[in-house]
């Protein structure tokens, strides 16, 4: 193993493009590599999904890097469970992302927003990302009952961006996103405490006597874990960041979708004859098509064999998300940008990834991913519908060397009455 040289630097200039073992024969997975100084396995395709989030073979306690803690997850998130504890926390993430009216009740939120946004802006230029951050950031801050003024909207979108902008990459990027978790997580904590003085001075028979469901703060105020305690303020803040961050990164999304529709204008024409199934579609193939998480990782929990290579404990062990989602083997001309291959039918189960795979309820798969198939289909067929333009001159390319990636001017476009 000591003979594979070190791929960190190759992992950090080229971004999406460092794929290893592309062009492989599928099964012929796991490639062996160095990341950080640490022997690495890279896993790809529908079997090494099942492979990977099985708690028997890779765990995530103490796997994910520091640097990625304290930008994008947060110390003692979710994401650094298993076993019982981890299944316990996510029941709470579970019941408040994956409810059919939540999820209704935040889409009609953020399209409200999204249509005020547009009307003010008739006639005059409009980053597509900057403003689908802001609605996003109040939409879901005001769904959740997080109580902030318009002054902590506008900072939380921001420091929401950033902390999603820096994780994967050294220098002012990554800073940035360190410091913009600190002053959330301090933000949102404060809110946690004053949930819980109001719910000591209302007392239990009052709460549960109370006939409306709880918001999202107060589910996660209240949360215990699996040892019968509730979460300390700075855990539970890490955690409503963890509903209120990966909402605000759907502005990534959007993004990539008015992209498709500038660069395919045919699809909006398909969007607007059924803004229904086709737009699920198509919040599928933008999700399929255009990079956003490259991978995941973790940690080898024991000894393991997989298609004849000994993985040994304690390994780094990665599963491949982008490179599956343009894997020839399972997606024809995948390079092609297509949402007739959903049409009819949703996406094949740990087929596509690109938010994870597994099962979101009882492992480790992203537990917002039907929050943002919705969003990412009510604002694609909103856009299809509407009439605007896209001024020349601004830089459209999306660099793979770049994580995470999005066109560079955001999509700025003009929109018409």
């Amino acid at each position: 193993m000591n003979s594979f040289p070190d791929s960190t630097l190759a992992l950090l200039t080229r971004g999406y493009a460092w794929r290893p073992g592309r062009g492989r024969s599928r099964g012929a997975d796991p490639v062996r590599v160095r990341l950080l100084g640490r022997r690495a396995y890279v896993l790809s395709g529908p079997d090494a999904v099942g492979f990977f989030y099985d708690e028997k073979h890779v765990r995530r306690r103490s796997a994910l890097p520091g640097p990625v803690l304290d930008t994008l997850f947060g110390r003692g998130a979710v994401h650094t469970l298993d076993g019982t504890a981890h299944r316990t926390r996510k029941a709470l993430f579970t019941g408040l992302l994956m409810d059919e009216e939540r999820v209704a009740a935040l889409s009609e939120r953020v399209l409200t927003l999204w249509r005020r946004e547009l009307a003010r802006s008739r006639g005059r230029e409009l980053c597509v990302f900057d403003a689908a951050s802001r609605v996003l950031a109040r939409a879901v801050c005001g769904w959740a009952g997080l109580p902030l003024s318009d002054r902590d909207l506008r900072r939380t979108a921001r420091d929401c961006v950033a902390m999603v902008d820096g994780w994967g990459t050294p220098g002012p990027r990554h800073w940035r996103a360190r410091r913009a978790r600190r002053r959330q997580e301090r933000l949102f904590a404060r809110l946690v405490e004053r949930t819980r003085a109001q719910d000591g001075r209302q007392g239990a028979p009052a709460l549960a006597k109370a006939a409306r469901e709880p918001s999202v703060l107060e589910a996660v105020a209240r949360h215990r874990d699996a040892d019968g305690a509730l979460l300390d303020p700075h855990t539970a803040a890490v955690e409503l960041l963890n509903v209120v961050r990966p909402t605000v990164a759907v502005a990534w999304f959007a993004a990539f979708a008015a992209h498709a529709l500038h660069r395919w204008p045919e699809q909006a024409a398909a969007l607007r004859a059924d803004g229904g199934a086709r737009a699920r579609a198509f919040a599928h193939e933008v999700r399929r098509f255009y990079p956003f998480a490259p991978f995941v990782g973790g940690e080898a929990a024991a000894d393991l064999v997989r298609h004849g290579e000994r993985i040994p404990a304690g390994s780094l062990v990665l599963l491949d998300l982008y490179g599956q989602n343009h894997d020839p083997g399972l997606w024809e001309d995948p390079d092609r940008f297509d949402p007739a291959r959903f049409d009819g039918r949703p996406p094949e189960h740990d087929v596509l990834v690109p938010q994870g795979g597994g099962d979101a309820r009882s492992g480790h798969r992203c537990p917002g991913e039907d929050i943002t198939v919705a969003l990412v289909s009510a604002l694609a067929a909103d856009l299809a519908r509407r009439s605007w333009t896209v001024p020349d001159g601004q830089d459209l390319r999306i660099p793979l060397h770049r994580m995470p990636t999005r066109p560079r001017s955001g999509v700025v476009i003009v929109p018409g009455p």
